[in-house]
């Protein structure tokens, strides 16, 4: 009996190591992931590419999200303030260069913004985690037409935590109403037809 421990153990370990790898496997842009906690501090998890839409009843206002866009390799640029969007759809997407499942949706993210620039729809990325000069050679290199924010800490972020809608993820989209509530959220990379399904219903609304 005892001589037989040491191959049991053996294939615990084995299964674990295997359990192991399999998840590092799926974990897609677990590397920055960042669902930030009531301390502000962040864990990493991938998105799970679901996608919600709360009833106009259930949803919230929006945090401030202000900060200084990226422009010529720093963030630096002109500041953009949502607040100063309402009466428009707002997607607002978390992305980072590092991240492998931003760069799978980043065409269909900039195809869009160019679409539905005359429809009343405006698109703002959240950098985070990131230098300014990766974000830049990632903002030049997908043609992104709209601006980039600052939010390399993940403060802004922890300001959806109490919306009903908080970011979990990255890449994530969260798309306010015109009225300047939180009204969705997708997580995991997106292609045009989620975009669509995201905004023309909001667009609807009066």
């Amino acid at each position: 009996m005892i001589s037989g421990r040491p191959s049991r153990w053996a294939a615990v370990l084995v299964s674990v190591a295997v359990a192991s790898t399999a998840l590092l496997a799926v974990s897609g842009c677990s590397r920055g992931s960042s669902a930030p906690s009531a301390d502000g501090e962040f864990s990493y998890i991938s998105g799970d590419g679901s996608t919600t839409i709360l009833p106009a009843s259930q949803r919230k206002p929006a945090p401030t999200v202000a900060a200084k866009t990226l422009a010529a390799g720093a963030f630096d640029g002109p500041t953009f303030d949502l607040a100063a969007h309402k009466g428009k759809v707002v997607v607002l997407n978390v992305w980072a260069s590092w991240c492998a499942e931003c760069r799978v949706e980043a065409p269909a993210l900039s195809r869009m913004a160019t679409k539905l620039a005359g429809d009343g729809v405006e698109f703002v990325g959240l950098n985070t985690r990131d230098s300014g000069a990766s974000a830049q050679g990632y903002v030049e290199r997908f043609a992104v037409p709209y601006p980039s924010l600052d939010d390399t800490n993940g403060q802004l972020q922890v300001g959806f935590r109490d919306t009903g809608l908080p970011i979990l993820s990255v890449p994530t989209t969260i798309v306010i109403d015109k009225q300047g509530r939180v009204a969705a959220r997708a997580l995991g990379s997106l292609d045009e037809s989620r975009v669509r399904g995201l905004v023309e219903p909001l667009l609807r609304e009066k």
